[in-house]
């Protein structure tokens, strides 16, 4: 367990001393920091639930044309697989890539916070450790979401569809986040729901609707069961209620209060749609952990007394140390994740 907790402290010391690791006069810094993150997550070894199922993508992308690559499900994946098993690499070849890419955007979504170490220590027990540990493909689809998401808190729609149709070129099921650049898009209303419904109906023809009815079978009929996946939506339903509360207190231009709003609400719709199909409802949640990120790093915001606001951040803290700690010790799953080990020391 000792690596995690490691991994959790770095963000928390540059909580504790902001003004030594302030990212305006160390960028440096921030980009040794997210090296170190990915390094941890390209070079384990055997952690991760689905450890076993990404060899074998590798081992058939090592078999396929550059045409099958292209014309698979998840090309994007397949891609970065056959590049490694053609240039005589191995796993971590592939491991390394996505934590780059993951790291990339939970670096600029938390430089892009008004409290980005903070920002940083949120994402560090759900979104690096399980997440980037664990669904390596949908953590890569995260990863460009929150290079759409700084995007589109800009008012930059066609960016944020960009990025989303990448990162559905690693997990199909980023599509469905092209909606949002339609609801929260800062142009005129009519214009931003053409511009999502375009980009949906070609995301979903070249990424989605030729698996509806697997993904429904899969995901619904089958009624899996996601162990922890209500608890994992009520994380997000959370800070969703608070930025419903204290959004007028939180420093927000229009489009990143449109933006925040609809996901705010996208997250309390969650809480019963898990009840109906909580596997699907909790792949579909990963992509609101950003949210979690965006409130708790501006929840210091809604009150000028330094003591409050110190309050709350060392409450933020807290809480999600208690994440970790519940996570390690408790969840189904989280013996994949143990021991850590790393691909020289084995």
């Amino acid at each position: 367990m000792l690596p995690y907790w490691i991994l959790f402290l770095i963000p928390a010391v540059g909580v504790l001393a902001p003004y030594r690791l302030t990212p305006a006069s160390r960028p440096l810094m921030w980009w040794l920091v997210g090296s170190l993150f990915a390094l941890a997550i390209g070079l384990r070894f055997e952690v991760g639930g689905d450890w076993v199922a990404y060899l074998r993508y590798l081992n058939v992308a090592s078999t396929m044309t550059l045409f099958e690559v292209f014309t698979s499900k998840d090309p994007g994946y397949y891609l970065v697989n056959w590049l490694a098993a053609n240039l005589g690499g191995n796993i971590h070849w592939v491991n390394l890539a996505c934590g780059a890419i993951v790291m990339t955007g939970v670096v600029a979504f938390a430089r892009n916070q008004p409290l980005p170490w903070l920002a940083l220590l949120v994402a560090v027990p759900y979104l690096i450790i399980v997440v980037a540990m664990g669904y390596t493909r949908q953590a890569v689809a995260l990863g460009f979401i929150l290079l759409g998401l700084v995007a589109l808190g800009d008012g930059k729609v066609r960016t944020f569809v960009f990025w989303v149709l990448v990162g559905a070129a690693f997990h199909r099921s980023a599509v469905l986040m092209l909606p949002v650049a339609g609801l929260a898009g800062s142009q005129s209303r009519l214009t931003s729901l053409a511009w999502a419904g375009m980009a949906t109906l070609i995301g979903g023809y070249l990424f989605l609707f030729d698996s509806t009815d697997e993904l429904w079978t899969n995901y619904v009929e089958a009624d899996y069961q996601s162990e922890g996946g209500l608890i994992r939506v009520l994380m997000n339903a959370g800070p969703a209620v608070l930025f419903l509360m204290f959004q007028r207190y939180l420093q927000l231009n229009e489009d990143e209060r449109r933006l925040w709003w609809w996901l705010s609400v996208l997250a309390i719709a969650c809480i019963p749609l898990v009840m109906m199909s909580s596997t699907a409802t909790d792949r579909v949640a990963l992509y609101l952990i950003p949210l979690q990120i965006f409130v708790f790093t501006r929840l210091p915001l809604i009150t000028r007394d330094i003591r409050w606001s110190t309050l709350i951040v060392f409450s933020v803290v807290t809480y999600y140390a208690a994440v970790l700690l519940v996570w390690l010790m408790l969840a189904a799953h989280s013996q994949a994740w143990l021991p850590f080990q790393l691909v020289w020391l084995v």
